[in-house]
């Protein structure tokens, strides 16, 4: 069994992360959460894809946090010299397996052939966001399948966009992505952009371990995860015993899943989903 290392909460307040190197980091827009009161004509809408993010700045892909993303030769080849922001992709649930390609320092050819770069913006360009659509789509002039920009679509009504969210989550999508057609493209969380899915997500630093108990014992009972508000709270929900015996190390970031929050603010029915490993320890909540 592996070796685990329990911290007491009350040394918690002593937890920091881990310190991590930083290639050229582009500050990207981020999104906040869809309520219904918007004017959906307004906005464009795309499937939110399960993969990783990644900036390419004309010469190199590079992750959220700042890392080089190594690739094939051939994979970025052709590319346009301009800024695109996009999506590493191979299928709906296919996330563990883009990552750990994404994250691997040896670029492996057949399994690059898997991956797709799905474009979502064009952050070098200065117009709205319905002219940015337009230059996206002449990615598709390009000739090179496994670069494509991601459908943008539009919707009549609030009905609609809920039609659509259903059947996507039916086919297992994440959800949905919605851009101001006015929108110019700022670094930072922005109301110009929001995700709209079938629950909350959110990302948390691990800051901790609580130990297990019962059949748990000699495991990890559950993570102690901080907010970026700096909010604490237990993560056991969701948790593999593979999780259990090798956690999250502390300072790495982690998804989990929720609905709502409880009346002292917390989220309510907090569980665990996935590491985080295109973050950076020192970044904040991530969701695109």
């Amino acid at each position: 069994m592996p070796h685990i290392y329990l911290v007491p909460i009350a040394l918690l307040l002593f937890a920091s992360p881990f310190a991590s190197s930083q290639g050229a980091s582009h500050q990207a827009m981020l999104a906040s959460v869809y309520s219904d009161e918007r004017e959906i004509q307004e906005y464009w809408v795309s499937e939110k894809l399960d993969g990783v993010r990644g900036h390419w700045d004309g010469k190199a892909l590079w992750s959220r946090g700042g890392h080089r993303i190594s690739t094939p030769e051939w994979f970025t080849e052709g590319w346009p010299n301009t800024a695109m922001d996009g999506e590493l992709w191979i299928a709906r649930g296919r996330f563990d397996a883009v990552s750990g390609i994404a994250r691997s320092t040896r670029a492996d050819d057949k399994e690059w052939q898997r991956v797709k770069f799905m474009v979502f913006d064009m952050p070098g360009h200065g117009g709205v966001f319905s002219q940015r659509v337009e230059v996206m789509e002449e990615i598709d002039d390009y000739g090179i399948p496994w670069l494509q920009p991601v459908p943008q679509f539009r919707v009549a009504d609030a009905a609609e966009l809920e039609a659509r969210l259903e059947a996507l989550a039916a086919a297992g999508s994440e959800g949905l992505m919605l851009h101001h057609q006015d929108a110019l493209y700022r670094s930072g969380r922005s109301q110009d952009l929001l995700k709209y899915k079938m629950h909350d997500d959110a990302e948390a630093r691990v800051v901790g371990y609580t130990e297990g108990k019962g059949k748990y014992a000699g495991l990890v009972g559950a993570l102690v995860v901080e907010r970026e508000d700096g909010r604490r709270f237990r993560l056991g929900s969701g948790l593999s015993d593979n999780d259990r015996a090798s956690p999250p190390p502390i300072g790495s970031w982690v998804t989990y899943h929720y609905n709502g929050h409880t009346s002292t603010g917390l989220p309510r029915f907090a569980r665990f989903v996935r590491i985080r490993n295109d973050m950076q320890e020192t970044s904040h909540d991530s969701s695109d």
